[in-house]
């Protein structure tokens, strides 16, 4: 178990790494195009969301507590955007469902 946690974060370390550095060192001119520019900057938030959202939901004891947790922090980062009320009303509402559940 930890071994694959470990795996993945090398990957995503792996991953973060390449996308930033590759167009560093095969690219001799500045990128100009917007579209690249912006899809080049967005690469590494949507790598790492790939890779963790899987464990997100199967954190949990329950698929339905791990769903509620991350739909409550969607929210909550959406509304408010502190880290620490979003982490903490996720947790909260991880406690919450895995009582009733």
């Amino acid at each position: 178990m930890e071994t694959s946690k470990a795996m993945g974060l090398i990957v995503m370390a792996a991953t973060i790494y390449l996308v930033r550095a590759l167009p560093l060192t095969l690219l001799k001119k500045e990128i100009r195009s917007p579209f690249i520019r912006s899809f080049l900057y967005y690469v590494p938030y949507v790598s790492l969301s790939v890779m963790t959202f899987p464990a997100i939901l199967t954190a949990t004891s329950s698929f339905w507590s791990g769903l509620a947790g991350f739909l409550v922090a969607v929210t909550a980062a959406w509304v408010d955007g502190n880290l620490f009320r979003v982490s903490i009303s996720a947790c909260v509402a991880v406690y919450l469902a895995e009582l009733i559940l």
